[in-house]
């Protein structure tokens, strides 16, 4: 009983805390805590809905529609060889929803979330040629990479929000050996990426 318990906690971690839902928590954090709280409701919902709709709703779509299509469980399509389209799908979405807030001239400092978190997508496509990576360990090594970036270009004390964003990247690094998706090799190596990308992308941009 106790393991079904820890099962079903892992399983509702890994899926609050899945890549696909951060890039949005990033925009809510950003027109919450930094100047543009200042921006009308209308504009920060547009917005928001917009990234939910290019880095969760289409992308989950058509990831669906392609396992479907093969007849594939979620298991069967978390098969390293089987992760090259799902991947393209992250990219191709990632990559329209920047064009957009280049569209709508968003600050940069907004956009270098979108931009470190299709560096994290394409690098781990890369990496899946050879092993498999966790992408849930690469996110969460991107949010506090990119957290540490942030802290150093507006000059505040990170520290309370580091310690939510590594006992978060722990919880979910956690659940997903746990349910036995990843070694922590890939957990290890998922982290170090999504560390890398997420603070390079805020720096360099």
């Amino acid at each position: 009983m106790n393991n079904k318990y820890i099962v079903l906690t892992a399983q509702v971690i890994s899926l609050l805390y899945s890549p696909f839902y951060l890039p949005v928590f990033a925009f809510l954090a950003v027109f919450a805590f930094s100047y543009l709280n200042t921006f009308p409701w209308q504009a920060k919902a547009l917005i928001t809905v917009i990234v939910y709709l290019f880095t969760v709703l289409l992308p989950r779509l058509g990831i669906k529609l392609y396992r479907r299509s093969n007849g594939w469980t979620r298991h069967q399509l978390s098969a390293r060889h089987r992760r090259v389209v799902p991947y393209f799908i992250c990219i191709l979405h990632y990559s329209l929803l920047l064009l957009l807030l280049d569209h709508y001239h968003m600050p940069q400092f907004t956009r270098s979330i979108i931009i470190g978190a299709l560096a994290i997508q394409i690098v781990c496509a890369a990496i899946n040629a050879w092993m498999k990576i966790s992408t849930h360990a690469a996110a969460a090594g991107g949010v506090i990479g990119a957290l540490l970036a942030f802290s150093m270009i507006f000059n505040f004390d990170p520290t309370g929000w580091l310690c939510l964003t590594v006992l978060m990247a722990g919880a979910v690094c956690t659940s997903r050996m746990i349910l036995r998706q990843h070694t922590l090799h890939e957990i290890w190596l998922g982290v170090v990426v999504g560390l890398i990308c997420g603070w390079t992308a805020v720096i360099v941009n």
